[in-house]
């Protein structure tokens, strides 16, 4: 059975972007990538500020209410049916509850061939990268580094603290079937 979807989970700042992008160069069949970014910059502006919906602390903390949990199944659903009808998908996930946040996609995307990747990144090196960016709040990477790997099993993982991008994505292609 094939690779369908390939779930990279790390922290903010981790490089799980660029890897998205080299894996989308160095695959063979195009894999159309999706994201809890996109997820959050496609919610109306009175979820990303609200008890309900999503917030960002000025700490780097983030805090998920039930609206925002009820547009995320939506979204993992979304997702699965794109894989059952024929897209192979690449998503960019930020596991905020660790094994919870893998628990409700493992159910969605039950009957899929799934490669599970942990994208790690040193806390310091991902929060230098967070600075250079200059589009997250300071402190989300510090806070996300360890925090979305608790007890989240992965089939691979790859750590970008001193490798680039596009080595990651080459390890990660050769675990594609």
């Amino acid at each position: 059975m094939t690779t369908q979807v390939i779930v990279l989970n790390g922290g903010s700042s981790s490089g799980k972007s660029g890897i998205v992008r080299c894996l989308q160069a160095v695959l063979p069949d195009p894999w159309p990538a999706l994201g809890t970014d996109t997820l959050v910059d496609a919610m109306p502006a009175s979820l990303q500020a609200s008890d309900g919906g999503i917030e960002f602390a000025a700490d780097g903390g983030v805090t998920v209410g039930p609206a925002f949990r009820t547009l995320e199944a939506a979204w993992i659903e979304g997702v699965a049916a794109m894989a059952r009808a024929g897209a192979r998908v690449v998503v960019d996930e930020v596991f905020l509850s660790g094994a919870d946040s893998q628990r409700r996609r493992h159910k969605a995307l039950g009957g899929l061939r799934v490669l599970w990747v942990g994208v790690r990144c040193d806390g310091a090196v991902a929060a230098g990268r967070e600075v250079a960016r200059g589009d997250r709040i300071a402190g989300m990477a510090a806070a996300q580094a360890e925090v979305v790997h608790r007890g989240v099993v992965y089939d691979l993982e790859v750590d970008t603290t001193r490798s680039e991008a596009m080595e990651c994505a080459r390890t990660i292609a050769v675990h594609v079937t």
